[in-house]
C-alpha cells in the first residue's frame, strides 16, 4: 500500500519536516520513491525502519551510526558481523547512559528527601544557602547542610 508523507508522518509520530531530513541524511533502509509528479511515495517496511530508527535515535546513536548501519543493510548478506558488532557497540552505549541515569536519579532521590525532611519539620530555611555570608562556617559547624554536593563519588551521600 502506498502511503503519502502525511500518512507516515501520523503514522510513525514524525513530521513531515523530519521525514525529510532523514531522506536527505539517507537514513531510509530503502530510497524513497517518487511519484513522476515528485509527490514521495512511502511502504509499510518504511514506517516500520522508521519505528526502530527512532528508537535508535532516542538512545543516542549518532546519524552518522546509523547511516553506517544502514550502508551494511543496504549491501545484503554477508556483513551481518559488522551489523552485529555496531549494534553491540551501541548496546554498551546504552547500558553506560542507564547506569549514569540510575546514579544520577539515586542523588535526585536523596535531595529530595532532604527538602522533604527540612520542608516538613519548617526547617527549610536552614538548607544551605551560598549567597549568605555565614554559609560556609555553618557548614563546617554542621548546623546547616550544603544544598549542593562537591563533584566526586562522595557526593551523592551529601545533602
Amino acid at each position: 500500500m502506498d502511503l503519502s508523507i502525511g500518512e507516515v508522518a501520523q503514522r510513525s509520530g514524525l513530521s513531515v519536516h523530519a521525514l525529510r531530513f532523514y531522506e536527505r541524511e539517507g537514513l531510509f533502509a530503502n530510497p524513497v520513491r517518487r511519484l513522476s509528479n515528485g509527490r514521495r511515495i512511502y511502504h509499510e517496511e518504511d514506517v516500520e525502519w522508521l519505528a526502530v530508527c527512532t528508537k535508535l535515535r532516542s538512545s543516542g546513536m549518532s546519524v552518522a551510526m546509523i547511516r553506517q548501519y544502514i550502508e551494511l543493510v543496504r549491501q545484503g548478506p554477508g556483513n551481518e558481523p559488522d551489523r552485529l558488532e555496531l549494534l553491540r557497540r551501541h548496546e554498551a552505549f546504552v547500558e553506560a547512559q542507564i547506569r549514569e541515569l540510575r546514579e544520577a536519579l539515586g542523588v535526585m532521590r536523596h535531595k529530595v528527601r532532604i527538602y522533604e525532611d527540612h520542608v516538613e519539620r519548617g526547617e527549610a530555611d536552614r538548607l544551605w544557602n551560598p549567597s549568605r555570608t555565614d554559609a560556609a562556617s555553618d557548614v563546617q559547624s554542621g548546623t546547616t547542610a550544603p544544598d549542593c554536593p562537591a563533584p566526586g563519588p562522595q557526593a551523592a551521600g551529601r545533602t
